[in-house]
């Protein structure tokens, strides 16, 4: 239960409580905590009756012109100042790594936002690669070259995987950046998690090669995995940022081709409102979140080379996700691209997917990149490790777009 501070083998106290009774109790002033609570004098009156019922006996003795301590209320005092004060350090000590950590994150985003703002495509490519240099894999992790249905990636292995499952996983880098090679550690981590082997297919890059480019190489790399005799239903695809855009409109194209769907797909911080309404709309997004509006626009354009924004095609948030698989997503929440996530569950939703959304106390785009240092990016990964799990242990024939669907 958050806010609620355990207080003895059967009884729970909130923590506004004991702010409250140390506040009068200090004072021996319900006026005065109030002002200093800034809440109203009932209110406090009745937190404090709250508590006594709580603890079972009478803290204070009040009269008209005096407040009093009682024999319990000097018995919980000094505790109760030593439980806050914890907690007070505790509070200060974890803003302290948390703003160490932010500081960690805007480093490393910066050379790449610097290199954007050049507008040389080989810059911003090198300096997305020198970020991702810094994270080495696990040395345990298998990395072969392969050839994906024309497609050219990398097969990642953890040691003895349990099963056959295999996770695509299609990178990040706004559609003009990112390799599978520059991307071999954080989806290392990830397998690691899942207990899997990966594909991370190097799909074409704008400029040199627009939409629809990516999205093919996608397509073909998954039906590589299908002819290799993979089984459909032990494949789970993921992709972060732009890759999670890459995701969903693969994963749109396999229903509307009636072809066998993955198991499962998860969605890493995904960018997939490309129409010119959100970029608009977009705030200046600083370098400590990896990334600006302008550059954002910079994507689009290379990217889409004057298709129509709002095309299903291209802004999968605008596409019919009827009969898609399971998915999770993942976002953080100070990330400025979080209302993407947002809307692509409640768009899922709306259309029968089994969609979830997980949030996590992160300010910057793409967190789970920085997995060597950020424990919220070990959580994340650990819950997709959990959701294939739980998708291992249900798995089924293949979902199907049905005539009723």
């Amino acid at each position: 239960m958050a806010g609620v501070l355990p207080f003895s083998p059967r009884t729970d106290v909130e923590l506004k409580h004991l702010r409250a009774f140390v506040e009068v109790a200090d004072g021996l002033s319900f006026s005065r905590a109030a002002e200093r609570l800034y809440i109203s004098a009932p209110a406090l009156s009745r937190q404090i009756r709250t508590l006594e019922r709580v603890v079972g006996c009478q803290l204070f003795q009040r009269s008209t012109h005096q407040v009093e301590l009682t024999l319990a209320g000097e018995a919980l005092l000094d505790s109760a100042h030593q439980v806050l004060a914890t907690l007070e350090r505790g509070i200060a000590a974890t803003r302290a790594v948390g703003g160490q950590l932010d500081a960690r994150m805007s480093g490393l985003w910066e050379p790449v936002v610097d290199a954007r703002g050049l507008g040389d495509i080989s810059a911003q490519r090198l300096a997305l690669e020198a970020m991702m240099a810094q994270f080495p894999p696990p040395p345990e992790t298998s990395v072969i070259p392969v050839n994906a249905g024309g497609v050219p990636g990398l097969r990642l292995s953890p040691p003895d995987p349990p099963d056959d499952t295999v996770l695509l996983y299609l990178h990040g880098g706004g559609f003009v950046m990112g390799s599978a090679f520059g991307y071999r550690a954080t989806v290392a981590a990830l397998i690691a998690q899942t207990r899997t082997a990966a594909i991370v297919p190097d799909y074409r890059l704008a400029p040199e090669h627009p939409f629809p480019a990516a999205v093919e190489d996608a397509y073909a790399a998954y039906g590589w995995l299908l002819g290799s005799g993979v089984d459909p239903g032990s494949v789970v695809v993921a992709g972060d940022s732009a890759g999670a855009a890459l995701v969903t409109l693969l994963l749109v194209r396999l229903v509307a081709e009636n072809m066998p769907l993955p198991a499962l797909a998860l969605m890493l911080c995904p960018w997939l409102d490309l129409s010119r309404n959100a970029l608009t709309d977009r705030p200046d997004l600083g370098a400590g979140s990896g990334l600006t509006a302008d550059q954002l626009r910079g994507f689009v354009d290379s990217y889409t080379n004057g298709h129509p924004l709002d095309d299903p095609a291209i802004s999968p948030l605008y596409a019919d996700l009827s009969g898609l698989p399971p998915m999770l997503v993942q976002a953080g929440t100070g990330d400025p691209l979080l209302d993407d996530a947002r809307k692509l569950v409640d768009r899922a939703t709306a259309c029968g997917v089994d969609a979830s959304l997980e949030l996590y106390p992160v300010d910057t785009h793409n967190f789970p990149l920085f997995w060597s240092f950020l424990p919220e990016a070990t959580d994340a990964m650990r819950r997709a490790g959990e959701r294939v799990d739980a998708a291992r242990a249900a798995r089924v024939s293949p979902h199907r777009r049905t005539d009723a669907s």
